[in-house]
Parts: C-alpha cells; sequence; structure tokens
C-alpha cells in the first residue's frame, strides 16, 4: 500500500458501518482527551465539515460519553467552514453546535468559530488565524500543535477546503487562509496543510461507497497531492489515521 513519497506511518481501520465508525471515533477522541488533560490541562481539536463526523457527536453527546470528557477543559476549533454567516445551513460551526456542542457542557469561550462576519473572506481568513496564534501563544513563523484535527475527504480527494489545484495547497507559512474554489464558485477558509501536519494526531473520518475510488486513489495510488490533497497529510511527529467504514474501504485491495 505504501507507493509515492508518503513518508510517515499511517494506520487503517476498517469498520462495519458509520455507527461503529462514529464509536470508534468517540473512544479515540475521550482518550486523547484525557491524555492531553492530563499532561496539559487542556485539550485542543479541530473538527470537520460534512455528514460523517455526525456520528461522531452523536455518540460524544450520548449518555455512553458524554460523562467521560471534562468539557471545559476541550478548546474546540475549525479546521475549515464556509464564508457563510454561522446561522447558515452550510456552515461547519452551525452543524457542530446543532449536533453536538448544544447538547453537551462546553462553555462558550472554548468555542472558537471561524469569523465569517468579516467583510471578505481574506480578512476572516486572517483574524482566524490571530486567534489560533494568540491561543497557541505562538511566535511568527509557528504553526500551532493541536492536540486532534478531525478531517474529512471528498469525492475528488480534497480535505478540509484544500481542493484540487487550488491556491491553498501552495501555502507554507500561513496558519490559515481563504481559498476560493472555483468549481463550487464559492470562498473558503482553511487551516493550511503545514498548520495540519504539526497536529499530534490527525484522523480522517471517511464513509460511504461514493468515497471508495478517491480512498484507493489517495492510500494505494502514485504520489499526487495537487490533484488528491489528502495526500498533503503527513503529520510531523505525529499520529495519521485513516478511520473508514467498509463501503468506503470496498476497493482497496484486501490485507492479511
Amino acid at each position: 500500500m505504501e507507493r509515492g513519497t508518503w513518508n510517515v506511518e499511517r494506520q487503517l481501520v476498517v469498520c462495519d458501518d458509520l455507527e461503529a465508525l462514529g464509536r470508534r471515533a468517540a473512544d479515540l477522541f475521550v482518550t486523547l482527551c484525557g491524555e492531553a488533560v492530563t499532561s496539559q490541562g487542556r485539550f485542543s481539536v479541530a473538527l470537520s465539515g460534512g455528514e460523517t463526523p455526525k456520528a461522531l457527536h452523536s455518540q460524544l453527546h450520548s449518555e455512553s460519553y458524554r460523562s467521560r470528557v471534562p468539557w471545559s477543559k476541550v478548546f474546540v476549533f475549525w479546521g475549515d467552514d464556509r464564508y457563510v454567516p454561522h446561522d447558515h445551513p452550510d456552515s461547519n460551526y452551525g452543524m457542530a453546535r446543532a449536533t453536538l456542542l448544544d447538547q453537551v457542557p462546553i462553555p462558550a469561550q472554548n468555542l472558537f468559530p471561524v469569523p465569517t462576519e468579516r467583510k471578505d473572506a481574506a480578512s476572516a481568513a486572517a483574524r482566524y488565524q490571530q486567534t489560533v496564534k494568540g491561543f497557541f501563544d505562538l511566535s511568527e513563523g509557528e504553526q500551532p500543535r493541536f492536540d486532534l484535527m478531525v478531517m474529512g475527504m471528498g469525492e475528488d480527494g480534497h480535505t478540509a477546503s484544500l481542493f484540487p489545484d487550488t491556491a491553498a495547497l501552495k501555502s507554507s507559512s500561513r496558519v490559515v487562509v481563504a481559498n476560493y474554489v472555483q468549481k463550487l464558485d464559492a470562498d473558503r477558509i482553511t487551516f493550511t496543510f503545514s498548520a495540519i501536519n504539526q497536529a499530534a494526531f490527525v484522523v480522517f473520518l471517511i464513509s460511504g461507497g461514493s468515497k471508495a475510488l478517491a480512498l484507493k486513489e489517495v492510500l494505494e495510488g502514485s504520489y499526487q497531492p495537487d490533484r488528491l490533497p489528502s495526500q498533503f497529510v503527513q503529520p510531523k511527529g505525529g499520529k495519521l489515521l485513516f478511520l473508514v467504514d467498509r463501503d468506503a474501504a470496498a476497493r482497496l485491495t484486501p490485507r492479511e
């Protein structure tokens, strides 16, 4: 499975279905949160948009998990968001509020949404970068080290709002950038790969047969990150896990 110029160890876990994927992701969230709070007194996580993370969210606010998380010590950011108001149906922040955050006792001051009320996407990205740098007390040129980055993947191999052949793929020094996606005719705000790859743990949550071909190409195909941006995700000194359901894994080469 390892070909191209991948230079980081990847783990792949195939779950029976989306519900099982959600439970496995929730177990990971609880474990990493406990470790981070014990070692540094807080847990920093960047959430993802899309449908698959809802399976994680539904588990985390369930009776089985809700009380296992010290929510007052959890600090939530977003790996990307659309340049839309927070109450817009397409808002990743709005989705997370509705499916998780409004149902757990997390303090409002622990939530750091992308400030999409700014006058344009570029100023929203600049402001969010300032917020992230302030939280992590970063010096110029430094990148944040999130305890957990939750990522999704599109049918075209994109992740966060880092789409194939878009300008944001080339950004190496910034933490957050605005990215205009021509095929969607939409502005996005996204963490850069430089920021994502400083995370201590990155987990992809991928479900559904529509993702099967892209997942095979990302994991087993040649290294073409401009076409398959998810291949750029290679955390430095961190861990990388692909947590997928059987439908998404349907085209992968069977493993012994």
